[in-house]
């Protein structure tokens, strides 16, 4: 019996030591011109649906998360007509954009 409570012990630190690795930071950009995401100004794209999320472009990489409420339902405010972006969502990045 000691022997299987010493192995279950050793299997929840094994768990638990896997936890801590959380990896990479991803608020960071670590592309051509590194920096914080927030530095980059965020936009508005209203999918389809008129619903919004946030968009970043800095001209390599692009950023795209919903918009949410304090309570996790998406917002749709009908900032711009569907499937359109408003917004500088493509200032604060020296990278040129092409499209």
């Amino acid at each position: 019996m000691n022997g299987t409570k010493l192995l279950l012990i050793g299997l929840a630190a094994g768990a638990l030591a896997a936890c801590s690795d959380v990896g990479p930071d991803k608020s960071i950009d670590r592309g051509i011109n590194s920096h914080h995401l927030s530095q980059l100004k965020a936009g508005i794209w209203i999918d389809p649906e008129g619903c919004d999320h946030w968009i970043i472009d800095d001209g390599v990489e692009g950023y795209l998360t919903p918009r949410v409420d304090d309570y996790g339902k998406p917002i749709c405010s009908g900032a711009g007509a569907p499937s359109t972006a408003v917004g500088p969502f493509k200032q604060g990045s020296p990278v040129a954009d092409p499209l």
